[in-house]
């Protein structure tokens, strides 16, 4: 099990403070680098999947391990950026969840106008990376900030914020399709929309951990609106996953090799399901983090498709 995040004295936390960043890096920046989340991947993998399996998907054999790159210092970058903007604006949410408390505007260390420097700067990056690519391409790069600094205020007026997560978290799937082709295709957009009931899943899973302290403070969520049939609506999700990207490998006219490799890959989902805890914060953690083998064995089948 992984144990990147994991209770401490002072309850659960989403932060561990005996991590790399306390070991390794100077004590001015730890707080920044905490801030982008740096010390827990997951949430880039989850970003940086998308573009890779529209990459493969796009290209007529091996993805270029350039676009590849790219795609992968923009996604630490953006993700960095969209954790920044969240907990700007869910200081006040995050102060009052044990497992969120600790982040550093919350706890005092980092101010909010600390954050929105450190917010630009990010962009900045975001943008140096985003202009490397075509100009259909960056037009949807823009175009994706609109996701990144609306989702944060979901959870105050719908139960399903996962819903507006999975539009931008997976929105890495029309531009690496464009990266390679300059234009969308159904392709991409089928991949896209799979990738959306793929976050539905993994997100509701991950809100499990803090439906207690949501339903206290009057935030909303899946977990809390699905509540004991999540785990029926997961299965459902995750279905629909699968068929997505089987559908997304077919119109693009993947070979043989594709859906055997497909089918671990849902193995892995299926196991998630039937396996999950939803009243143990450590296991809803375990499994939302777990789907980042799901990411590799879907490119895996899509490079298997592409090339075999």
């Amino acid at each position: 099990m992984d144990r990147s995040t994991a209770p401490t004295e002072g309850g659960f936390t989403d932060i561990r403070a005996d991590g790399w960043i306390d070991r390794y890096t100077p004590a001015p920046v730890r707080p920044y680098l905490k801030l982008a989340r740096l010390d827990r991947p997951i949430g880039t993998w989850l970003l940086l999947f998308p573009c890779w399996w529209s990459t493969a998907l796009a290209s007529p054999g091996l993805p270029d391990w350039r676009l590849m790159l790219l795609f992968a210092v923009g996604a630490v970058v953006m993700r960095g950026a969209g954790c920044t903007v969240n907990d700007i604006l869910d200081r006040d949410f995050d102060a009052r969840v044990e497992r969120t408390r600790a982040r550093p505007i919350p706890s005092g260390q980092v101010s909010v106008k600390q954050a929105l420097a450190f917010l630009a700067l990010q962009l900045l990056i975001g943008l140096i990376v985003l202009l490397q690519f075509n100009t259909t391409t960056i037009l949807l790069g823009v175009l994706s900030l609109v996701l990144v600094f609306t989702y944060p205020l979901m959870k105050r007026i719908t139960w399903w914020p996962q819903a507006f997560l999975g539009l931008a978290f997976n929105w890495g799937a029309l531009v690496g399709w464009t990266a390679v082709r300059g234009e969308l295709e159904w392709p991409a957009l089928v991949l896209y929309a799979a990738g959306i009931v793929w976050t539905l899943g993994y997100d509701t899973i991950y809100a499990h951990q803090d439906k207690e302290d949501d339903a206290r403070i009057g935030v909303k969520s899946t977990a809390l609106r699905l509540g004991d049939q999540s785990k029926i609506w997961i299965y459902a999700f995750y279905t629909l996953t699968f068929v997505g990207i089987g559908a997304a490998g077919g119109l693009a006219g993947l070979g043989t090799w594709f859906r055997p490799v497909l089918m671990l890959a849902t193995l892995q989902l299926a196991w998630q399901v039937a396996t999950w805890i939803p009243d143990d914060q450590n296991d809803c953690l375990a499994k939302f983090k777990s789907n980042r083998w799901f990411g590799w064995l879907v490119l895996a089948a899509i490079v298997a498709g592409r090339v075999v």
